[in-house]
């Protein structure tokens, strides 16, 4: 399974995302925009947002050196905003689906992109 298909043409390919990672739970970039470099002190604060959505909710989220402040975190989804910016996180069973998108698109025409696509990848045990 090529896992940039998923970022080139269901999530960028969208229009509604300006850029977007898939990472492994365990760890690892699986498929990123081209120039979407997420470090790995980025991708371990992801991950353990998930388990402590109180700690991303007060501290923000920095994905690629930009921080966003933390509009909603829970177990599953961590909603983000960076001036008219924004970020979806949604987290699947083995991977996590990091996506920005920026003005003019909006946080309604980009969220069911990305939840859709988890929820797909979720029916296929992803």
């Amino acid at each position: 399974m090529s896992w940039q298909v998923y970022v080139d043409s269901n999530l960028v390919g969208s229009g509604k995302v300006s850029r977007a990672a898939i990472l492994g739970q365990k760890g690892g970039v699986w498929a990123a925009s081209p120039g979407y470099n997420l470090s790995t002190e980025e991708q371990k604060a992801i991950t353990s947002g998930f388990s402590n959505p109180s700690s991303v909710q007060a501290n923000g989220v920095r994905l690629a050196g930009q921080k966003f402040f933390t509009l909603q975190a829970d177990p599953e989804h961590i909603y983000g905003k960076k001036q008219a910016d924004g970020c979806v996180i949604v987290k699947t069973k083995q991977a996590i689906l990091v996506a920005e998108y920026a003005a003019p698109i909006q946080a309604p025409e980009a969220t069911p992109v990305v939840e859709g696509l988890a929820d797909y990848l979720k029916s296929v045990n992803y």
